[in-house]
């Protein structure tokens, strides 16, 4: 048995930086991992996406070049010719400049060992991983989660992409069924849309992204459609079959029987966390009723010792939510601080473009909390910097206290909507109000400008 001051299992966006801050504390750190250095951020999530979205958004603007007085070819429209192989190539670059410049930094870091290989407890605080017996006071995990499947009759007789098969994905689909309508299936909806890609969505609940608020979740649902996203809401009763082409698929929805021919099905419908090659019941640690591993404010599992970080423990979906949970964990075992998940005010941004990005709470919950709250909108038509760039979709919005002028949430749509959001995030966590935001003297012609403004509007919700 050799004995280690930490293990860390899994190198998603929590592991190597805490491995690194404990490597440089002078402790003996090893890092598992089974496959690629990352996790989903750097594999198949924020960057190869976001990577996508850039080349999606490239051939929606040659579209657009008229618009702002620029002349391509005969048409835009007959200028664009899509080649995915190098749309994928240039992906492709950038993640693997990503994991080599993660490699570099784990490889180079004195006290940090990084093992390749799937890791499994034997005991409480006992590791085997490539035919080795690890032992040490302090165990992290951080295996992250993966895509759950459709579980539809006939479902087992076809190829289903997640958002992992559709990185490796160098061609255009004719036809792509997107099984959910949330952040991951309308993010790659709009992308392949832009493509060139006939996009159909299909959501079980009676609007896209339900979680927000009716008219949050139409707008999106409008600018989608305007580009010429179906959509099929409240679906049930699916059956599918293959075909020579790809596949039927027989649905009822809102408007009755359905039945779609399509050549590629992804399925964006959740996600479960990856335990269960970790043997947890060899360690004694609880789960959930959905698999996640259960933890505290302070990210540590039922056993004294072992913590859980990132999407593997349920208390954020986002790499920044992962991130965030290392920055704790980190500055209480090396920084003797007290931080803890209590509190946490979590951001988000949906990567349509433009942008949906959001902070605190919604319409509906503020309505339900039985406090007097006050509500500020503004369409992007009254933006400058919207108009100047001819991108005038979506709004601005904010909620606040009646009482106190707190900020309570906001809903922004639109350009720049995922970095203007960090002028709420910073407000909430400071606890500015509203006088104080609303004297702040803002950098022109910006989106960020009109934040005094719209707060200048507040009325009662």
């Amino acid at each position: 048995m050799e004995l280690v001051d930490a293990i860390i299992i899994g190198a998603g966006q929590a592991g190597p930086p805490l491995a690194a801050d404990l490597a440089h504390n002078g402790r003996k750190v090893v890092l598992i991992e089974r496959e690629r250095l990352g996790g989903t951020c750097v594999n198949n999530g924020c960057i190869p996406t976001k990577t996508l979205v850039a080349s999606a958004r490239a051939a929606h603007m040659i579209r657009r070049a008229a618009d702002f007085g620029v002349t391509v070819g005969a048409s835009p429209s007959a200028a664009i010719k899509i080649d995915m192989a190098a749309v994928k190539a240039r992906k492709d670059t950038v993640v693997q400049q990503s994991r080599d410049s993660l490699a570099a930094w784990m490889g180079g870091t004195q006290n940090l060992e990084l093992a390749i290989g799937e890791a499994r407890f034997t005991g409480e605080r006992t590791v085997a991983v490539n035919g080795r017996d690890l032992t040490a006071p302090l165990i992290v995990i951080n295996t992250g989660g993966r895509p759950v499947a459709p579980d539809w009759p006939g479902i087992d007789d076809i190829p289903v992409l997640t958002n992992i098969e559709m990185m490796d994905l160098d061609r255009l689909p004719e036809h792509l069924v997107v099984v959910g309508g949330s952040y991951i299936g309308l993010e790659f909806a709009q992308m392949y849309r832009r493509f060139g890609a006939r996009v159909t969505v299909l959501e079980s609940s009676p609007r896209i992204i339900a979680r927000e608020d009716a008219h949050v979740s139409q707008a999106v649902m409008d600018l989608l459609a305007s580009e010429g996203v179906e959509f099929h809401l409240g679906t049930h009763d699916f059956r599918i079959e293959k075909t020579a082409s790809g596949f039927r698929l027989d649905l009822m929805a809102e408007a009755g029987a359905v039945t779609i021919d399509g050549g590629d099905l992804l399925a964006a419908i959740g996600r479960k966390p990856n335990v269960e090659a970790l043997a947890l019941d060899a360690c004694g640690i609880k789960q959930d009723a959905r698999g996640f591993i259960t933890v505290g404010d302070d990210l540590q599992t039922n056993v004294p010792g072992v913590y859980a970080l990132g999407d593997v423990n349920g208390r954020g979906a986002f790499t920044h939510t992962s991130y965030n949970d290392y920055e704790i964990l980190s500055a209480n075992l090396i920084g003797g601080e007290r931080r803890s998940l209590d509190g946490r005010r979590t951001g988000y941004a949906l990567y349509t473009d433009p942008p949906l990005a959001r902070i605190g709470m919604t319409e509906a919950q503020a309505k339900a909390s039985g406090r007097p709250v006050l509500k500020a909108f503004m369409p992007m038509t009254r933006v400058g910097r919207a108009r100047e760039r001819g991108e005038t979709t979506g709004f601005l919005s904010a909620l606040a206290d009646a009482e106190t002028g707190k900020i309570l949430g906001a809903a922004l749509f639109g350009i720049e909507a995922d970095e203007v959001i960090h002028l709420f995030i910073n407000a909430m966590a400071s606890g500015l109000g509203c006088e104080e935001m609303r004297r702040i003297m803002p950098v022109h012609p910006t989106v960020s400008e009109l934040i005094p403004t719209l707060l200048g509007q507040l009325q009662p919700l």
